[in-house]
């Protein structure tokens, strides 16, 4: 490696802003050791870049880690990473993976993302055409084609052809959609790992569960505007009074799309042309609008607890991938944005990459797909953790829908049409909340979260009889439900589509003394796309053990307050009879419901 001679610099570490944002806590740091020093094995040469993106220019700043050993006559494929929302290459998470694959062998290239850290540029939440691009600028330099910005050339990176390093990426959240956004604009990336990250932002930003998603759903505002906040509040440093990282007043570092979709969203408004453009923005920047121009090997780890980006998310990405013919698995941890880390899962901070599962499966997967050992066993097509049993439990396929119950009128699920009870049920929103699942904006504060509630005459639920077996829930729960809400008929014609009918689908788990667990604090928002008609809503997934003794609740419930949600009072009655009722649809892998 050649290099011209370093101007001496002072740096300061910098602090985590959401501890949340990956498994490995964004806790305060000291920068990567300075140039020419050695980490162990591993010498780390801070570099900066400017790179090409969205028809501009963006300075990256970003770390070398070079294993001991490595050289022209020794090379090694190389593995590219950035932070979370809100961090840099020097945080925990994107200094542990560094420091992590370096010290197995991999040139490590960790990055801070544009507008983060010591980057230029606008947050543009991960768009292709910036985010992307100014990614393959850095494999453009692991290729040996291009240089630092001060002179620096590498020519140690395992090469397939001349200009195509053998490279692949890894990284959480925002770290994890960046992944896919470059794979889908550069095919030199020949692996991929996208951890606790979105498939859809207007999805995740503004869930609706209903089959049919042509409106919007209900607002996630506390963790938007959390991120938001984070990103406009940057501190007044050096780097944050760069010019390109500064938009206008009132959008201070964001694009304007993104500030405007927030403003939108924020104004529990939904008017036709600019929510249409708010929805093509959201997608634009999400994997949905560009998975089919992703080739590389994709290994998706996502969270079981996480309410930002949920189960549902990694599986469409899966779903895609695979059906586009790229080769794709899955593994659903335990740990996401909402925490759920437990004792032996992956902790790069702890170093336990070959003593954990998801490590392990990483590592196997850089193997067969970096390395080139075609004949590396890189596991199940799917695995999950198990709260009640040590270990993931695996399949050849994310399980299907495998029984039904439907909802009685006296408030029962039952598991025959003709044992359903008519009758007729109601509950009605109030102008404000009445439950409660989570609190995000606690979590980032540190501040206690309070266990979840519903107040009773606002929701709805249906319950099994108390098993008699365990019964073992993996997937995505689906409910047909039909709905009598005259109000809510009477104003869902408006031109906003925020006038219509907005529920909260959730599943809990009953002990035998009738304390409610609310799986995850998971819950599946839905804005009602026509309230005369019946509405199908997929419930986020889960793998959760229902215990012999305990009950399943199916529950709709008129409100949260993690969300927006209806605009005016709109009572909603559920007509059950024996030929005309809703169901619920179960992916149990074991035991069945009463």
């Amino acid at each position: 490696m050649t290099r011209r001679p370093a101007v001496p610099r002072n740096r300061k570490p910098l602090a985590a802003v959401l501890g949340a944002a990956l498994a490995v806590p964004l806790l305060a740091t000291a920068p990567a050791t300075a140039s020419g020093a050695a980490a162990g094995q591993v010498t780390v040469t801070a570099l900066k870049f400017t790179v090409r993106a969205g028809g501009g220019t963006c300075a990256v700043d970003a770390d070398l880690y070079r294993p001991a050993g490595v050289d022209k006559a020794h090379p090694a494929p190389a593995v590219l990473t950035t932070n979370g929302f809100g961090g840099s290459k020097s945080d925990g998470s994107t200094n542990a993976t560094a420091k992590a694959f370096a010290a197995r062998g991999y040139v490590t290239l960790a990055y801070s993302g544009l507008g983060f850290g010591k980057s230029g540029c606008l947050i543009s939440l991960d768009a292709p055409a910036i985010d992307g691009r100014a990614a393959s600028g850095l494999i453009d330099f692991l290729a040996g084609t291009r240089a630092a910005d001060d002179g620096t050339r590498i020519d140690f990176v395992t090469k397939d052809r001349p200009g195509d390093p053998r490279v692949g990426m890894i990284g959480g959240s925002y770290g994890g959609a960046v992944q896919l956004a470059t794979a889908a604009v550069d095919h030199r990336v020949d692996a991929l790992v996208p951890m606790i990250t979105w498939h859809d932002l207007s999805y995740a930003l503004d869930p609706n569960n209903v089959a049919d998603r042509k409106v919007p759903g209900a607002f996630k505002w506390q963790w938007t505007n959390g991120f938001y906040l984070i990103g406009e509040r940057l501190p007044i440093t050096a780097p944050n009074l760069d010019p390109s990282r500064w938009g206008t007043l009132g959008c201070t570092h964001f694009v304007p799309d993104a500030c405007q979709t927030i403003g939108l969203l924020n104004s529990g408004s939904y008017p036709a042309a600019p929510t249409a453009a708010m929805l093509r923005y959201a997608r634009g920047v999400s994997p949905v609008t560009y998975l089919d121009r992703v080739e590389a090997p994709t290994l998706l780890i996502q969270g079981q607890s996480d309410t930002l980006f949920n189960l549902n998310e990694a599986t469409a990405t899966y779903n895609t991938l695979k059906d586009n013919g790229t080769p794709t698995k899955m593994i659903w941890q335990s740990w996401g944005h909402s925490g759920g880390h437990v004792p032996g899962e992956l902790d790069l901070a702890q170093g336990n990459v070959e003593t954990s599962y998801t490590g392990r499966r990483i590592l196997s997967w850089f193997d067969r797909y970096l390395r080139g050992r075609k004949h590396t066993d890189t596991g199940p097509a799917f695995a999950y953790y198990r709260d009640w049993q040590s270990g993931y439990g695996e399949a050849s396929k994310v399980p299907p829908l495998s029984q039904k119950v439907y909802l009685s009128g006296d408030g029962k699920l039952v598991d025959n049409r003709a044992k359903v009870a008519r009758g007729s049920r109601a509950y009605t929103n109030a102008v404000v909340p009445t439950s409660h699942s989570e609190s995000s904006l606690a979590g980032m504060v540190g501040l206690p979260d309070p266990a979840p509630y519903d107040t009773p005459g606002t929701y709805l639920g249906w319950d099994t009889a108390p098993l008699t077996a365990p019964v073992d829930v993996v997937g995505s729960a689906k409910a047909t439900l039909k709905v009598s809400s005259p109000e809510a008929r009477r104003t869902q014609r408006s031109k906003d589509a925020a006038d219509k009918l907005v529920l909260f689908a959730k599943l809990y788990d009953v002990a035998p003394d009738g304390t409610k667990t609310l799986v995850r604090r998971l819950i599946a928002p839905v804005r009602v796309p026509d309230v005369s008609k019946p509405f199908t809503v997929a419930l986020p997934g889960i793998a959760h053990r229902y215990e012999a003794g305990h009950r399943l609740e199916f529950a709709i419930a008129a409100s949260d307050d993690a969300y927006l949600g209806n605009k005016g009072v709109k009572p909603v009655t559920v007509v059950s009879a024996p030929g005309d009722t809703g169901t619920l649809q179960l992916p149990i892998v074991s035991g069945r419901l009463n």
